[in-house]
């Protein structure tokens, strides 16, 4: 009995051990019943490669590229796989320590008759006439396991906490995955848009000079003056003067798609096309309050929050005992071969506590550290939930009011093109002056260049509200909560 008692409270220790410190609850953060900004009534979620939905064979080639050579992803990548290993070290403690050791000491001794000595190790012994020759030999081996008692819950409030960083890690390769794909896609379709514009411009310089070469054909037969031709081949200039910057734009795009996607722009490949082959997918969020499971973001917030929560805890349990377990096993002989006899075993145990009595304030000031870091980062949490609230908001309006403004400047361009059209016949006809048609001809530059700015925009807020309802990224039921 006096030996199972002493065992029975062991385990009971090792085992339950207290609770410290205030327990992890999430902030309760008011999600609004619904989102204010016009979109259909069926939820259409983002899903995994949502990009694809654009049909786009050479975006999802430069995404692929991205996510697996764009230097932010990769670093993100290695800071989780360091997370992860340090929760490793941090579990550490929760296990027994073991070390071992083996050792081996021969050691002769030797009088000569005048009383002089000496004294070697490891050495042959050495037989002189007149020597008395003394050997002493003496073997170890031992190991000794160490463990401190967790009672207070310090050690497992380092792994949560560790747990807890590693998965806030995991979200962020996430969140820092979805900027990059998004930032790719906004970059691939303003190349898009500034290859449309410079088609148009092209277009309408092309047309510009067949009109400046039918005038100044009939300023020399005499039936228009001087200054029409003037004005004709003014516009003409103004026109080609505008294609050098869109060119450079287009090509300033093309060169940052090389960072994003984790290549010199020598080695990047971008043949483009136009928007006007691509679609924009339909997209619609469900409830505010299903938002905030595909935010990768706001789940790194949360598991950040849960992180400092562990700091809170183990800096209260730095203030209690620590109890340490530690002893000692091994065989002790004179001789090699009967040193792991039963007779050579040793065993010794020791059990022993701490207790902080005088630090200076290093805890307590630990501690005040810890609370004010939770605090911290509730705010930070509350932010990342209104931010995604807002982001999504955003995104649904500047998608709505895009699309109706493509539609009715689209109807501009048709009426436009319509009218210049007429004013070509009506100057034929002699109806007309020629500066009936170039306020035409401007007119059409005009609303072309803003259809296809209005066209972008849809793209782009397409792009923020893939991004704003997370890119089809969902919280797993393994997620840290």
């Amino acid at each position: 009995m006096k030996i199972v008692r002493p065992l029975a409270l062991a385990a009971v220790i090792l085992l339950s051990g207290c609770v410290v410190g205030p327990r992890f609850a999430p902030p309760r953060t008011p999600a609004p019943a619904r989102f204010l900004s016009p979109a259909s009534s069926a939820p259409a979620w983002p899903k995994p490669g949502w990009w694809r939905e654009f049909g786009s064979p050479e975006l999802d080639r430069l995404i692929a590229d991205a996510k697996a050579h764009n230097f932010s992803v990769v670093e993100a990548i290695d800071q989780m796989e360091a997370a992860n290993a340090q929760v490793r070290i941090a579990g550490a403690p929760l296990l027994p320590s073991i070390t071992a050791l083996a050792s081996g000491t021969f050691q002769q001794a030797g009088s000569r008759a005048a009383g002089a000595s000496s004294s070697s190790s490891f050495s042959s012994s050495t037989f002189l006439a007149g020597n008395k020759n003394i050997d002493t030999r003496h073997f170890t081996a031992s190991f000794a396991p160490s463990y401190e008692l967790d009672f207070w819950g310090k050690n497992y409030d380092v792994l949560r906490a560790a747990q807890a960083s590693a998965a806030a890690a995991q979200f962020n390769a996430a969140t820092v995955a979805l900027t990059e794909e998004a930032a790719v896609a906004t970059t691939y379709f303003q190349v898009l848009a500034d290859q449309d514009t410079l088609t148009i411009d092209e277009r309408n310089l092309a047309a510009a000079e067949s009109l400046l070469k039918q005038l100044q054909a009939e300023f020399r037969a005499g039936v228009v003056d001087a200054p029409t031709v003037a004005q004709q081949a003014a516009l003409v200039a103004g026109e080609r003067a505008t294609i050098p910057n869109i060119t450079s734009a287009l090509r300033q795009q093309a060169i940052g798609l090389g960072i994003l996607t984790g290549q010199a722009p020598e080695f990047l490949r971008v043949h483009g096309g136009t928007l006007n082959n691509l679609h924009v997918p339909l997209l619609a969020p469900g409830l505010p309050s299903q938002l905030l499971e595909r935010r990768p973001d706001v789940a790194e917030a949360e598991a950040n929050l849960i992180a400092a929560n562990a700091d809170v805890r183990g800096a209260i349990a730095a203030f209690f005992p620590s109890i340490t377990l530690t002893g000692s096993a091994g065989w002790q002989s004179v001789a090699l071969n009967t040193l792991f006899a039963p007779g050579s075993l040793l065993l010794s145990a020791v059990g022993s506590a701490t207790q902080p009595v005088f630090e200076g304030g290093a805890l307590s000031g630990a501690l005040a550290v810890s609370r004010a870091t939770y605090r911290e980062d509730v705010a930070k949490y509350e932010q990342a939930v209104v931010q995604a609230f807002t982001d999504v908001e955003t995104a649904m309006t500047a998608l709505h009011f895009a699309t109706i403004q493509e539609h009715l400047q689209a109807i501009a361009v048709t009426r436009a093109k319509a009218a210049l059209v007429g004013a070509k016949a009506q100057l034929a006809a002699g109806v007309v002056d020629v500066s009936t048609v170039l306020n035409a001809e401007q007119t059409v530059l005009s609303d072309e260049n803003a259809l296809e700015q209005a066209r972008l925009t849809r793209f782009d807020a397409a792009v923020n509200l893939y991004k704003a309802m997370g890119g089809g990224w969902q919280l797993s039921d393994t997620g840290t909560k």
